[in-house]
């Protein structure tokens, strides 16, 4: 029992280092419109600069090396998620490791997002899955994301579909134009075929 309680006193005492030595350097957000880089040293106050914001509002440490009592989502979130963004984590350590996180800013029922299972982190692997923060988004659009998703994300290529509409507008002008031109130039009739009846 007091070697249990000992072992549980120690762990505690290690947690916080274990977890500072997990701090991700610099983070890289990327998506429509937007793209971001953060960097930050290792240190005091590093749950106040945008980078540590950010590594709380994301659920990087759950999603990563797991936490007690678990956060994260049993399953994929029901309904749209609306664009994708990607962070590339830089976790330093004797081998500089990159970790790659999908987040949806404007899903349905508030920010999620999800880190791939079994991504290499120190002599681990990441344990992943979904994660959900209304906060997420809020400290994306300190950082400059748009409040709303881009009409780029809404499913429909406006720009294309008038782009096409164009071209086809031009088309078929372009037929109006050969058919008319080709009407006014036809022959007339055949002048050399003789009446009837002048045949011999």
């Amino acid at each position: 029992m007091r070697l249990s309680l000992i072992a549980a006193a120690l762990a505690a005492l290690l947690l916080p280092a274990v977890a500072a030595a997990k701090e991700p350097t610099r983070a890289s957000i990327s998506g429509p419109g937007f793209h971001k880089t953060l960097t930050m040293h290792e240190g005091p106050g590093y749950e106040s600069t945008p980078l540590g914001r950010l590594t709380e509002t994301s659920g990087f440490f759950p999603s990563v090396v797991g936490q007690s009592p678990d956060p994260m989502l049993h399953s994929r979130p029901a309904g749209p998620l609306g664009p994708r963004y990607r962070i590339r984590w830089t976790v330093p350590a004797s081998t500089t490791h990159v970790l790659t996180q999908e987040i949806y800013p404007y899903a349905k029922g508030g920010a999620v997002a999800y880190t791939r299972p079994g991504q290499p982190i120190f002599d681990a692997r990441t344990t992943g899955g979904w994660y959900r923060n209304p906060e997420l988004k809020r400290t994306l659009v300190s950082l400059g994301l748009p409040t709303r998703a881009p009409n780029a994300s809404s499913g429909t290529n406006y720009g294309l579909i008038g782009g096409l509409t164009a071209v086809g507008l031009l088309s078929a002008a372009a037929l109006v134009i050969v058919r008319r031109q080709r009407g006014q130039r036809s022959p007339s009739t055949s002048s050399t075929e003789l009446p009837a009846g002048s045949r011999t």
